[in-house]
């Protein structure tokens, strides 16, 4: 750890339980560094959706969770990355993100990656404010 930095890391009831050695997220200063989510279910941890528009849905729900136990909400978004294996499905997935993000969305950057960790097909991360 650097003494000079201020940071405190969260561990969120409400979302899946990291399976690496990782937080759900990191505040510092007025900022919340979300760890990516992938779509597990937090009471068993195994994969809660088939298509890549659902998994986007239970990632989100996931993040705020995470948003929750820190103290703020997925609103407070500034900045999500998702990261998906097929970018086929870039339009069903827009449209979930969409009903998270009704107005004033966060910057947002989307990536095609070629894997995700337990074959999942969405994976999101976020910047937030506190």
């Amino acid at each position: 750890m650097n003494p000079g930095i201020d940071r405190a890391t969260v561990q969120a009831p409400g979302a899946p339980a990291a399976i690496g050695p990782y937080s759900h997220a990191v505040r510092a200063g007025e900022l919340l560094f979300c760890s990516g989510q992938i779509p597990l279910d937090p009471a068993t941890g195994e994969l809660a959706a088939d298509t890549a528009a659902e998994q986007a849905r239970v990632c989100l729900q996931n993040l705020a969770a995470v948003c929750e136990a820190a103290g703020t909400s997925l609103a407070r978004a500034l900045r999500l990355t998702v990261y998906m294996t097929d970018l086929a499905a870039f339009g069903e997935v827009n449209d979930v993100y969409a009903r998270f993000f009704p107005q004033e969305p966060p910057a947002r950057v989307a990536i095609g990656v070629a894997q995700l960790p337990r074959g999942a097909y969405v994976e999101i991360d976020a910047v937030v404010a506190l």
